[in-house]
């Protein structure tokens, strides 16, 4: 007797742990990628008369719906619904599967339904709606059932039905009463499921969107493929907004995000030498072309800016701004790329010539003096180089008086 009770209770334990077990993998099921939205459900009464033609409106779909349960249920006057459509997916965890029809579609169906008919279309657009309500084309509706049906359930999904569009908020259901003599009562219960990743808004046609906006962006075009570093700008727009707080922001504060990001992607997919580098030969040609400014502009807004001047980035800014006569500016560059590598002679030729011409020649006879037996690089001298320098500065019209002077204080 003893046995039998244990071993009655040993099986009755493990039942209820194989129930519990199933119970919360069900129950988690239905929280993994989605839920059905029963807060933004549609339950609408419609009374046809005789032959009457009606269209009716949907609730505004979330943003994130792939899916949608619909069920139309004709009752007569005194009948009453078993269940509403919210109750019975509450035991369906997602829609896989119901979507395509079938078996599938036979579980939301109503259990009840009264001896009227109707038949029903339903539209995408207010306007093909209203048409059909005057004249019962349904040749523009994504979805017709021209047999007359007492009741009717479906799960029509985003991929097999262009009823539905990842921006969609709306569908308009087109019903035609079958009696000719008395009004028909109609129940149509409309419940859409949600994607918790397309309910951030990041839909495909959104995601491409965004894609193409910074791939027209310059530090894009710049690479020969921008695909990593545009995907990369993209998941960090999306970690930080909705789509609609993204789309929501103004048309300045879309690209300083852009740009902000961008420079973070830039350095995590190893493109940032790539555009670095590109700007400093830019501002290279424009320092042949004599375009000082723009020189400047350019190396200011790309690489100083993004915190990356080297020493080769402070001599050109140096330089240029001799050309612009901001002497002051040019010391500061050069000093600033003398502390970076105390060793460059062209820095510190340049760091001379700003000397001379903000009219401390005392300061530039002594980097002279001390470097005036030097080469700059292999092939050429520190005289010859501030001699071929002196010539450029005469033909830029800048102050030549004291250029003499040094080239004749290094000859000696």
């Amino acid at each position: 007797m003893n046995y039998n009770f244990t071993t009655s209770l040993l099986m009755f334990r493990t039942i209820l742990t194989v129930f519990l077990c199933a119970a919360t993998t069900f129950s988690f099921s239905q929280s993994v990628s989605g839920y059905w939205d029963k807060d933004r459900a549609t339950t609408k009464e419609v009374k046809l008369g005789p032959g009457e033609r009606i269209s009716v409106k949907s609730e505004d779909f979330p943003v994130g719906t792939t899916e949608l349960a619909f069920r139309i249920t004709l009752l007569n006057e005194n009948q009453q619904l078993a269940n509403n459509l919210v109750s019975v997916l509450k035991v369906i965890p997602d829609p896989s599967g119901y979507s395509q029809g079938g078996a599938g579609a036979l579980a939301i169906l109503s259990s009840v339904s009264g001896t009227d008919n109707c038949t029903y279309a339903i539209f995408s657009d207010a306007k093909e709606a209203a048409n059909y309500q005057k004249t019962a084309k349904t040749d523009k509706a994504c979805l017709t059932q021209p047999k007359p049906l007492s009741k009717d359930a479906k799960v029509i999904s985003l991929k097999n039905y262009k009823c539905l569009t990842a921006n969609g908020q709306n569908l308009w259901f087109g019903f035609q009463s079958e009696n000719k003599l008395l009004n028909e009562k109609i129940i149509l219960e409309i419940v859409p499921w949600v994607d918790k990743k397309l309910s951030t808004g990041w839909s495909l046609e959104n995601r491409k969107t965004i894609l193409a906006n910074v791939k027209s962006t310059a530090n894009a075009r710049l690479l020969k493929n921008s695909d990593n570093y545009s995907l990369c700008v993209l998941e960090k727009i999306k970690a930080k907004h909705s789509f609609q707080e993204y789309k929501n922001l103004m048309a300045a504060e879309k690209n300083n995000l852009i740009e902000k990001f961008g420079r973070l992607c830039l350095v995590e997919t190893g493109d940032a030498k790539v555009i670095d580098n590109y700007y400093r030969t830019e501002a290279g040609e424009l320092i042949k072309e004599e375009k000082y400014e723009e020189a400047i502009r350019m190396l200011n807004t790309n690489i100083v800016a993004a915190s990356k001047t080297k020493v080769s980035d402070y001599n050109m800014l140096g330089y240029c701004y001799l050309f612009t006569r901001q002497y002051e500016k040019a010391i500061k560059q050069l000093l600033a790329a003398e502390q970076l590598d105390d060793s460059e002679l062209t820095v510190k030729l340049n760091l001379a010539h700003a000397y001379l011409l903000s009219g401390n020649p005392a300061e530039s006879r002594e980097i002279h003096k001390k470097f005036r037996k030097q080469n700059i690089d292999a092939k050429i001298s520190w005289a010859e180089q501030t001699k071929n320098d002196f010539e450029i500065f005469q033909k830029a019209g800048l102050p030549s008086d004291n250029f003499k002077k040094i080239l004749k204080f290094i000859a000696d």
